[in-house]
């Protein structure tokens, strides 16, 4: 929900900085007096439309961190029956939950839970960035 809010505003404000500002052309006989954000134009091309862009990427930036964000947090951890698979359970953007099975081998901590904070990263061999396990959930087989 925040990344796609924050989609949409980056995008309006985007949008808005495009189509809105206007060129308005400061004088040469005062520009000397002025101070340095009295002297930019706005409106002028090279402005607007880095404005725009810069906005519009921003906004992308957001939402694909924010995305990957939620695929990477872990709700459940489950050592399967007979200790050579564990079970990713993750998060989805949209509520749901993806359940990922891995080979324990293919699996490694950066650091011990006792070590660990607030977050546990957790590395599985072929995969993108860590996943990310809450410190403050329950361990049930201590």
């Amino acid at each position: 929900m925040f990344g796609i809010t924050q989609f949409g505003f980056w995008m309006y404000l985007s949008s808005f900085s495009y189509t809105t500002l206007r060129d308005a052309p400061v004088s040469k006989e005062n520009a000397g007096n002025l101070s340095w954000w009295r002297r930019i134009n706005l409106g002028e091309n090279k402005y607007r439309n880095t404005i725009a862009i810069f906005c519009a990427l921003l906004g992308y930036v957001v939402l694909v961190g924010s995305w990957s964000y939620t695929l990477k947090s872990v709700r459940f951890l489950i050592l399967r029956k007979g200790g050579n698979t564990v079970s990713f359970v993750t998060y989805t953007p949209f509520g749901k939950n993806r359940i990922m099975d891995v080979p324990l081998n293919k699996v490694s901590a950066a650091e011990s839970r006792h070590n660990a904070k607030v977050h546990l990263p957790i590395k599985v061999q072929g995969k993108y960035l860590y996943y990310m396990l809450d410190m403050r959930g329950e361990f049930t087989n201590k």
